[in-house]
């Protein structure tokens, strides 16, 4: 097996990795941070919350790992264009960790909420709101547009390469396009709060690309030919 093709793999195995963990945080977590008592239910919920927070840590490892495991390919087609993609994606992934370590504060001050007297109450509910805030801000907001431009930039020089077939590549930057618009909704919503069901929809097509995206590597791989071109560009 040749180092291309155990490239193709490793890739695929990252994007199931970090899109079924990021999925399954947001099962886990979503709907109690989102919650009108969230800080009684993530008090109430502790090892759900933890196990959430653990596999957003996973999927934030595995978000970079996608566009460093990219790199040594797609730099023969635009080394720019491929750095580029690692360093967004990496922000990325450190945008996601200030949301676990948001979820983690929750935790810790929901905790320590369930046992605060009438006086404290009102001053841990606005902590507890500002750090809602922040995980929010940092999770579904920054960390998605970095995630846009890391991706948006690896799936162009896929679809200029031909590394694997076009289709594929437009549907990834379509459905870029698509979370993109989620995160405007977000941000330039009434209230900070997370996606509501309607927002996720818009999730669902590049989490779909993905999959079939990690299939097509594992078992078909890179175009060879277009290996072939990038490494005759090199030389």
């Amino acid at each position: 097996m040749n180092t291309n093709r155990k490239t193709a793999i490793i890739t695929g195995i990252l994007f199931i990795i970090a899109t079924a963990a990021s999925l399954l945080s947001n099962v886990l977590t979503g709907s109690i941070a989102g919650a009108p008592d969230y800080l009684v239910q993530i008090a109430a919920n502790k090892n759900l919350v933890v196990v959430g927070a653990l596999l957003a840590f996973v999927a934030a490892a595995g978000s970079a790992g996608i566009a460093i495991s990219l790199y040594p390919v797609l730099r023969k087609h635009n080394e720019g264009l491929a750095l580029g993609s690692v360093g967004f994606r990496l922000v990325e992934g450190v945008f996601y960790l200030v949301g676990v370590l948001g979820l983690f504060s929750l935790l810790s001050l929901g905790q320590e909420y369930a046992s605060a007297g009438p006086q404290a109450a009102p001053a841990i509910q606005v902590l507890g709101t500002l750090i809602l805030a922040v995980r929010v801000w940092a999770g579904f907001v920054l960390g998605v547009i970095a995630f846009c431009l890391g991706a948006g930039m690896y799936y162009y020089v896929l679809y200029r390469s031909r590394l694997i077939p076009r289709w594929l590549s437009a549907w990834g930057l379509a459905g870029l396009a698509l979370v993109f618009s989620m995160t405007l909704l977000i941000a330039f919503g009434e209230r900070i709060s997370g996606p509501s069901g309607m927002l996720v929809l818009l999730a669902v097509p590049i989490a779909l690309q993905e999959m079939v995206l990690a299939v097509w590597l594992i078992v078909k791989g890179f175009n060879p030919s277009a290996i072939a071109s990038g490494s005759a560009k090199v030389e």
